[in-house]
């Protein structure tokens, strides 16, 4: 069943997206050459502790997923894309960093994610994680009240293939609200004008992600981590965002971003 939320529900929101752009910003300050996968994790625990936040992946346990899930953060390197397991490596020059976090305050929730790269950045490096980034904009601006689900879907599609990027359909954006996966599969692919009516109150992670030369994808032994069946390196770009009547609010939008669009 979807749950359309009020404008104070919204907000209610927002507050749990407002923290999880703060640990993602952090996040991306804190990845450096020689900084371990489990010590971002073990920060991250920190930061949720001392803000009274709940992890949405501790214990999460999906029919996807070797689970229970035992971190409070998806940290995916190079050609890991999504739910990388955090575990004993250490970041070298070059890597691509996809970092991946949901957390409920007072009983809603957030979601957002982020791809970075940790010292030298390859030129492909930067052009997959600014289509990924260009494609969850154009996800954003369809997210309106009247549009359909396939908007969104073909928006994603539509930066995909203006870059060449292929794109799976397996794994993609979902509903959001009191807990981090509600009703609604946001393919990021799809057709214009097919599918839900968008209202307002509809809350949606939108998340589009993409690997450089394939659409197919692998899992790792732990169960958890996905990556690129090819091992071509991956991006991963996620908000919250509200569909409202005055058109999308994004719940977990960083300081960063915020100051590039002034």
């Amino acid at each position: 069943m979807i749950e359309l939320k009020t404008p104070a529900e919204i907000q209610r929101m927002h507050v749990a997206g407002r923290f999880v752009a703060e640990v993602l910003s952090e996040v991306g300050t804190l990845a450096d050459v020689g900084v371990n996968l489990l010590d971002l994790e073990q920060h991250v625990r920190g930061m949720i502790k001392r803000r009274g936040a709940e992890s949405c992946y501790w214990d999460y346990a999906p029919s996807f997923g070797k689970g229970p899930f035992r971190n409070v953060i998806c940290l995916s390197v190079n050609d890991a894309v999504l739910h990388g397991l955090p575990h004993d490596y250490t970041l070298r020059d070059g890597d691509v960093l996809s970092a991946d976090i949901a957390v409920s305050i007072d009983g809603w929730a957030a979601d957002s994610a982020r791809t970075v790269v940790v010292g030298t950045a390859a030129e492909e490096d930067l052009r997959i994680i600014r289509a990924t980034e260009e494609a969850l904009e154009a996800a954003i601006e369809a997210a309106r009240p009247g549009n359909r689900l396939g908007d969104i879907s073909a928006a994603i599609h539509a930066v995909a293939c203006d870059y060449g990027y292929p794109v799976n359909t397996e794994f993609g954006g979902h509903g959001i609200g009191r807990t981090m996966h509600e009703e609604l599969h946001v393919p990021n692919k799809g057709r214009a004008g097919r599918g839900l009516k968008l209202r307002p109150g509809l809350t949606l992670a939108l998340e589009p992600w993409f690997a450089r030369t394939t659409d197919r994808i692998v899992f790792d032994p732990d169960g958890w981590t996905i990556r690129s069946a090819d091992g071509s390196r991956t991006a991963h770009s996620e908000h919250t965002v509200a569909v409202t009547e005055d058109g999308p609010l994004v719940l977990t939008r960083r300081d960063a971003e915020l100051k590039s669009m002034r």
